[in-house]
């Protein structure tokens, strides 16, 4: 009977082992739900004392010194308190718990044991989040949402782009309307290329003027020169680009105190003019300096124009989307206080701290960390800010060259035509010629 019932056992195992691991391919959530949490939740339950023993998060209601008679006793703090947790909640992509602080506790040392939450109850992540004082959120994630992300679906609206998708599962979009304007960084092959692309891509089908500035020769935007109202190829391009883009933003200044409102979007729709946003690729190109008096007043004129345009020109129906490989304070005080001005950042892999500081650190000192914990693998991976002053990863949505070529050239019949823009153009060329 004995072998029998071995053998039976040894059935069922084989049996449980074969479905879940079908379920966990095909049906992760289920798995997840089944599975995964049960077993996540009591290595949580289970482990919570020790890990917060073992990385100071636990006190002691004992003071560390102690006057034995007429001597100052000191030494490690007596049967220390771990924080109160709540039970983990279960989530689509994995399990949260609220931890109350011991009075003088900051979430700051609940980030520092973040790597030790991961390997006790070994997930993917957790973040560590404070919704209300005395309160710190820790979430984990039990595998790396953004490997597989799904294809988000968002609302179409004017100004609004899905890039893609967050760590949450949720949809990735750019609302230029919300935020008007963005500051993209990211190395080589990090996906900064392909989330400009999927940006027009999904602007293309709209009533909006795209404007781009590319000095590597047009490289990379001169793709979707079907659907750009101008191009600027060069800096000296770019300045009277954007010297026209000022002048227009100056008539729409007028129409509005004509009319007597405070934005664009308070005209009629007859006399609200067409929408714009003006691409940057590289931003450091039109900063450097060869150190000419020609070249240093190039510069100059873009970063001015560059600032007046982020400083005015949200209220007036003119975006910004800036992009570059390096962003520092090295190329000059222009780029501070353009950046100050960029509401929106994403930050992909970059090769130095200094770029992710200087895209994410003036929002949120946990956000650089992350981003530059970024692999070269990761490629699409970022991490972006939100219209509520978050962050999250998110990874942007695959859009082949070829893909969004062909989208450029079907919708070129769109384009919307910038006078000034186009004159001021011409004019350069006729002075070059």
């Amino acid at each position: 009977m004995g072998p029998i019932v071995f053998a039976f056992a040894l059935a069922v195992l084989a049996w449980m082992l074969v479905v879940g691991d079908l379920v966990r391919r095909h049906r992760p959530v289920w798995h997840w739900y089944l599975i995964g949490y049960p077993i996540t939740a009591w290595r949580a339950v289970f482990t919570w004392r020790r890990i917060a023993v073992l990385n100071d998060l636990a006190v002691s209601r004992l003071p560390a010194r102690t006057l034995v008679g007429h001597l100052l006793v000191k030494g490690d703090p007596v049967r220390p308190v771990a924080p109160r947790c709540s039970f983990p909640r279960v989530t689509p992509m994995g399990l949260t718990m609220v931890v109350r602080l011991h009075a003088g506790q900051t979430p700051a040392t609940y980030l520092k044991a973040a790597d030790a939450f991961v390997h006790a109850w070994k997930v993917h992540a957790v973040r560590v989040t404070s919704p209300e004082r005395g309160i710190v959120l820790l979430t984990a994630m039990a595998h790396d949402p953004l490997q597989r992300p799904g294809l988000a679906t968002a609302p179409a609206e004017l100004l609004s782009a899905l890039i893609g998708a967050l760590e949450t599962g949720g949809a990735w979009v750019m609302d230029l309307r919300l935020v008007p304007h963005w500051l993209i960084t990211g190395a080589t092959r990090s996906g900064k290329s392909t989330l400009l692309a999927r940006l027009i891509t999904q602007l293309a089908t709209q009533r909006v003027a795209l404007v781009g500035i590319d000095c590597k020769g047009g490289m990379e935007l001169g793709l979707f020169a079907g659907r750009l109202s101008a191009l600027a190829t060069s800096r000296r391009e770019a300045v009277a680009v954007l010297a026209a883009l000022v002048v227009d933003m100056q008539d729409r200044m007028s129409a509005c105190r004509s009319a007597g409102v405070r934005s664009v979007w308070e005209l009629r729709d007859k006399l609200r003019p067409v929408p714009v946003v003006v691409l940057v690729d590289e931003i450091a190109e039109l900063y450097l300096s060869d150190g000419t008096r020609e070249s240093k007043a190039e510069a100059e004129q873009c970063s001015t124009l560059l600032l007046r345009l982020a400083q005015l020109g949200a209220a007036l129906g003119i975006h910004l989307v800036v992009a570059g490989q390096r962003v520092g304070s090295d190329l000059g005080p222009g780029v501070t206080a353009l950046r100050a001005q960029l509401g929106g950042r994403i930050c992909h892999r970059v090769n130095d701290p200094g770029t992710a500081e200087m895209t994410l650190g003036d929002l949120n000192k946990d956000a650089v960390a992350v981003a530059q914990a970024i692999t070269p693998e990761e490629r699409g991976v970022a991490v972006c800010t939100g219209p509520d002053g978050g962050w999250s990863r998110a990874r942007s949505h695959l859009t082949p060259t070829d893909e969004a070529v062909a989208t450029a050239r079907k919708y070129s019949a769109m384009t919307p035509e910038l006078p000034l823009v186009t004159r001021a153009l011409t004019a350069l060329e006729g002075e070059s010629k």
